[in-house]
């Protein structure tokens, strides 16, 4: 017969995993939401908003980007794309639809520099905005996107808004994976808690972000930031430690973008992002037993309990099963996967494990982070 102590310690622990795993749909909750605002929530004269995108080999994502980019209502919008040395047609892309759009050829990459943030810095200095949007070059934007997040940072005095895009997901991996991947996200950074201006939470999404230019310039830039494959979250730390205030949305009707194309390039997009100083090997280790304690270990109370014949564990056993798979369920479907994905999650903590065992091992080996046929150092 189970010892009544064990017995009682298996409880506390699953409930505990509970628990921690509904820190992601609190958090969720308490994301602010943005929509796309009526027309007349812009009044007097409105301040040149400079887009700038970073392209390189983008020619599948780059004509759609820039076709809902030109259908803006916002009228001062101006529109330079990076041309980073593509290998593809992005160049041609970019041409065809001069002049509302601007291509912009940066010199060679800098010894230090992380190509995308060497294109943005280039970019921001060929703009005259007061305000700077840096948008990736797969992100699809709703009509009144610009005008309506623009909006929403005066209205707020932010220096720095960023917005969520829905995730389009098309493959099994995708489907699978990156609904978990955004809770990770939401937790980490404990993402809403950005928006109190109290808060040492700092963040900004890479994907559609927008800033002052005066701010911009004040904190350093992608220049503050050049070797830095992380930057977004890098560049809002900085933010935040002037004071600046900072704002984050999701936003799923104004952006969607679809940001990898296979399993391969999601792992690996996935990879890059573990290459600083934040993700060194002993964190990463750390990681890789947060996520089978919290989400694969809870799934061994049942079986555990029905050998135990322990009616008690059983029961909290079968009540854990409906909990997290219904949550992973709801979660995905929140976010605009089908729910029967969710309930495949625990592949997706298997995908992450790998994840965070392979960064391990390059930050060990100091290999190299490769990202469109580029290498950048591990940082430490």
């Amino acid at each position: 017969m189970l010892a009544l102590w064990v017995a009682a310690v298996l409880g506390v622990a699953a409930l505990i995993a509970l628990l921690y795993q509904g820190i992601a749909i609190v958090l969720a909750r308490e994301m602010p939401r943005l929509g796309p605002a009526p027309p007349e929530s812009s009044r007097g004269e409105l301040p040149r908003v400079s887009v700038v995108i970073a392209a390189r080999n983008e020619e599948d994502a780059l004509p759609d980007t820039l076709a809902t980019l030109l259908d803006q209502d916002y009228p001062n919008l101006e529109i330079v794309v990076v041309e980073d040395s593509s290998t593809d047609r992005t160049r041609e892309v970019v041409d065809a639809r001069a002049p509302r759009v601007r291509r912009v050829d940066p010199p060679p990459l800098p010894e230090g520099w992380v190509g995308k943030n060497w294109a943005c810095w280039t970019g921001s200095q060929a703009t005259t905005g007061e305000w700077l949007l840096f948008l990736d070059a797969d992100v699809r934007t709703h009509p009144a996107a610009v005008r309506t997040v623009l909006d929403w940072a005066v209205r707020e005095r932010a220096d720095l808004a960023s917005i969520a895009p829905r995730l389009e997901t098309v493959g099994f991996w995708e489907r699978v994976v990156l609904p978990f991947f955004m809770q990770l996200t939401l937790q980490r950074f404990r993402a809403p808690h950005v928006n109190r201006d109290g808060s040492r939470a700092a963040m900004a999404n890479g994907q559609f972000w927008m800033t002052r230019r005066v701010t911009y310039v004040a904190v350093g830039g992608h220049a503050a930031v050049r070797g830095v494959v992380q930057e977004d979250v890098a560049l809002a730390r900085r933010y935040r430690d002037q004071g600046c205030r900072l704002r984050i949305a999701w936003a799923p009707q104004l952006a969607v973008t679809r940001m990898y194309r296979d399993r391969h390039e999601m792992f690996e997009g996935l990879l890059k992002n573990l290459s600083g100083s934040d993700h060194g090997s002993g964190r990463l280790s750390a990681d890789i037993v947060e996520v089978a304690g919290f989400y694969l270990l809870p799934l061994g109370l049942l079986p555990f309990a029905w050998v135990a014949g322990n009616l008690v564990l059983l029961g909290l056993g079968a009540f854990l099963y409906v909990a997290l798979f219904g949550k992973h369920a709801g979660f995905s479907e929140s976010v605009g996967t089908q729910a029967r994905y969710g309930l495949l999650y625990p592949l997706a903590v298997g995908f992450f494990i790998v994840l965070f065992a392979t960064g391990v091992h390059r930050h060990l080996r100091r290999k190299p982070v490769l990202w469109k046929g580029r290498a950048y150092p591990i940082q430490e």
